[in-house]
């Protein structure tokens, strides 16, 4: 049977599903029982499973994510719910010198399957704190999965393959994408496995490399290409630690350019390792550099300016105008 979603809907569902399947599976956070959270993704949960496993926090990140670890090292799979990316920071020392060091710390002795769901991103006109980009911070970091759904189908599935993980996962949600666009999610289709890079968009021309918000931004930029009789292929990530870039290196051969795009600032963003990968692998295939096209270096603006921000498809076509001239 097909339903049609949103991704906050999805999210839920893909929730709702882990905690049917495992007993073992928590919910925790600032606000995600009796509110369902800012953004309803845990909206009923609480009602259904009841207070012991949707458990509403303190005001407290790092005991947010110091308790997690606690509950996965005792053989629970907590799931703990960040409200806003600029709010992990105080419980950053607690992901990279705990969630992310005790397995390798004890040899493997010991698991901690944790997943960290982080809403990202901007556009939805928030106060400081509210839309930053902090993948990079976590990519870098050994030790940790980070993935990233672009839409409700692989938003139903990437949550609940990251809760079955007994990796630590940081999961990123476009907030910006919670309610704009449904889907048809169809249960019985297979889902892509959770550490893997997908083709959304074939074309000829240049490789669009996305994820996260810019995924449909990019999708758009390619429409918008056509127009003009240029073929763009596009490739969600969905993976940025580990990076899938089988799919990457494919893309870029056929097409001989790539462009990658994320709101994140460009200096030592995602696209700086993708770019170096790219030149790496596919030096003898490239027509021209790869190109970056992200946020500006400094910190992420008030809300009236941020589209000045963030890249918009004047910027992406701009970048794919710039690749094609090469």
């Amino acid at each position: 049977m097909t339903t049609k979603v949103t991704l906050a809907k999805a999210l839920n569902l893909g929730l709702r599903k882990a905690m049917e399947n495992d007993p073992k599976v928590l919910l925790m956070g600032e606000d995600v029982g009796k509110l369902g959270g800012v953004f309803r993704i845990t909206d009923g949960l609480q009602k259904d499973f009841g207070e012991d496993r949707v458990i509403d926090s303190p005001l407290a990140e790092s005991g947010i994510i110091g308790t997690a670890v606690g509950l996965a090292l005792r053989g629970y799979r907590p799931v703990a719910e960040i409200q806003f990316d600029g709010f992990v920071y105080p419980a950053y020392d607690q992901i990279v010198c705990q969630v992310a060091k005790l397995h390798y710390r004890s040899q493997g002795r010991l698991t901690v399957p944790i997943v960290i769901r982080i809403p990202f991103g901007g556009g939805i006109g928030a106060v400081e704190h509210h839309s930053e980009s902090p993948e990079a911070q976590f990519a870098h970091t050994p030790g940790l999965k980070v993935v990233s759904c672009s839409n409700p189908v692989d938003g139903y599935w990437m949550i609940q393959q990251a809760i079955a993980c007994d990796d630590p996962v940081i999961f990123l949600e476009p907030k910006r994408q919670y309610h704009a666009d449904k889907a048809d999610l169809d249960e019985t289709v297979a889902p892509d496995p959770l550490f893997a890079s997908r083709l959304v968009r074939s074309g000829v021309d240049a490789t669009v490399l996305a994820y996260g918000p810019t995924v449909k931004l990019c999708l758009k930029a390619a429409e918008a290409a056509a127009q003009e009789g240029i073929s763009l292929e596009v490739v969600d990530l969905r993976t940025l630690a580990p990076l899938d870039l089988a799919p990457v290196y494919a893309s870029v051969r056929r097409t001989g350019r790539a462009v990658v795009v994320h709101e994140a600032h460009v200096t030592l963003g995602l696209g700086a390792e993708l770019a170096a990968r790219i030149t790496e692998q596919c030096f003898y295939s490239l027509e021209a550099p790869v190109l970056r096209v992200g946020g500006f270096d400094t910190p992420y603006p008030p809300s009236r300016v941020e589209d000045a921000y963030l890249p918009d498809l004047d910027r992406v076509l701009d970048a794919v105008d710039r690749t094609l001239k090469f």
